[in-house]
């Protein structure tokens, strides 16, 4: 038994033009990171297949993954909004982000592997049921949450999401699904300025200001989070993992390090031990700073094989 190590070089191919955050070298990043740490040797790799219409449409409305899908241009970039765009290669890739997840909730719940990490690009939390936008196209946690729901007939799952904007399209999918509990830390005010007010009663949210550091993430973590998924008892976990919270990171201003989220997946993974069968999925989201990005998701991945 192993971590899964799920990605696809498709994943590479989606670009948004030259200079845009969300690029290519993301994965390029930690894939080197990865191999530097000499941990790559322990995990599982696999290929991200394509998700399906049909799994895609447990999540979005069908005419909107299609009209998506159709959207794409034959070359150059088109934009969708002011901060996310296609090109050619952007729906194979967006696919293959989608189908990671799928893959990985099979692999866990077929007990192929313990847990699994999904390497992928575009990003998937901010996707709505009906609109793309924050650089994601699907919502990749959503897809794969869903597939262990209705594929597999787990009960309950829960999405933990420590990105630092809020994963507003997560909760748009999901609120008031009583077989989902997400919980969240994000800063606020900040972009999608959303999560704060009036969130569902399976949304425990928890806003932050600029300036919070690792002390006070770990303190939600332990006071909140935790507590929360104890409540709930779900059968399985799925991380959206952003690192971008990370001091590193100019895209926002928050204050983790590395071992912040060192602690936390283990904390997770101790949880899912205990809980889950140990079953987690974890997908990546955001993190723009090349260097804290890799040394975080490599802390990351490390955490969940217990290495």
């Amino acid at each position: 038994m192993a971590t899964a190590f799920i990605t696809h070089p498709d994943c590479w191919m989606h670009n948004m033009g030259a200079m845009h955050p969300e690029c290519p070298d993301r994965l390029s990043a930690i894939q080197d990171r990865l191999i530097a740490s000499g941990i790559d040797s322990f995990l599982n790799f696999h290929d991200a297949p394509q998700a399906s219409i049909e799994q895609l449409s447990r999540v979005h409305p069908r005419r909107h993954v299609e009209d998506l899908i159709g959207s794409a241009p034959e070359r150059g970039i088109k934009h969708i909004d002011p901060d996310t765009a296609m090109c050619p290669h952007t729906i194979r890739a967006a696919l293959r982000a989608a189908g990671a997840g799928v893959l990985a909730t099979d692999l866990v719940l077929r007990g192929e592997v313990d847990n699994a990490f999904c390497a992928v690009r575009p990003p998937g939390h901010h996707a709505e049921r009906d609109r793309a936008m924050g650089f994601c196209f699907f919502n990749n946690i959503a897809v794969a949450a869903t597939h262990a729901l209705e594929t597999h007939g787990l009960k309950r799952v829960a999405v933990i999401d420590f990105d630092v904007h809020h994963g507003n399209g997560t909760e748009n999918v999901f609120a008031g699904d009583e077989r989902v509990l997400m919980v969240s830390f994000f800063q606020h005010p900040f972009y999608p300025y959303t999560g704060a007010d009036h969130p569902a009663a399976n949304m425990v949210n928890v806003p932050v200001p600029a300036g919070t550091r690792g002390d006070a993430f770990r303190d939600i973590v332990t006071d909140v989070w935790l507590p929360a998924l104890r409540n709930f008892a779900p059968e399985m976990l799925y991380i959206s993992a952003g690192f971008d919270a990370h001091y590193e990171d100019d895209m926002a201003s928050l204050g983790l390090v590395e071992a912040d989220y060192a602690w936390v997946t283990q904390q997770l993974r101790v949880f899912a031990e205990q809980h889950c069968s140990g079953r987690i999925v974890s997908m990546l989201e955001g993190g723009y700073a090349l260097s804290a990005l890799a040394r975080s998701a490599v802390a990351h991945i490390k955490a969940l094989a217990d290495l």
